[in-house]
This record gives structure tokens, C-alpha cells and sequence, in this order.
């Protein structure tokens, strides 16, 4: 497996908790739940942008690994 299809898999399911979350926040009753909630999606949002950046970086450098 190569290191940008690593990267695309963690990015997928990354993707896959932020939206877990998400749905978590808007079902809540509770605030402090709500805010902690709103917090780790805070987190993953800016995780997702940065290994979305590092994966252009990727197939930028290597170009046969873009698309795949």
C-alpha cells in the first residue's frame, strides 16, 4: 500500500467520524455535551484540511499516484 492511499484511506474515515459527530451534536439535548461535540468536530475539520493538503503535496510530488 502506498503512503497516498494511506493517506486517502485515514482521510476517508476521518471523514466518516467528523459526519458521526456531527449527527452526535445535533441530537444532543445537553450544551456541555453539545460544545464538546462542536469541539472535536473543531479538530477533526482542521485534521481533514491539513492531511488533504498533505495529500496534494503527495500527488504533486508523485504524480502516478494521483487519482489512485
Amino acid at each position: 500500500m502506498t503512503v497516498s492511499s494511506q493517506v486517502k484511506q485515514t482521510l476517508a474515515g476521518l471523514k466518516n467520524c467528523h459526519s458521526t459527530l456531527r449527527i452526535y451534536a445535533v441530537q444532543t439535548q445537553d450544551q456541555e455535551t453539545r460544545n464538546v461535540y462542536e469541539e472535536a468536530l473543531d479538530t477533526t475539520n482542521e485534521i481533514i484540511k491539513n492531511l488533504e493538503e498533505r495529500l496534494k503535496a503527495i500527488e504533486f510530488q508523485e504524480p502516478r499516484y494521483k487519482g489512485n
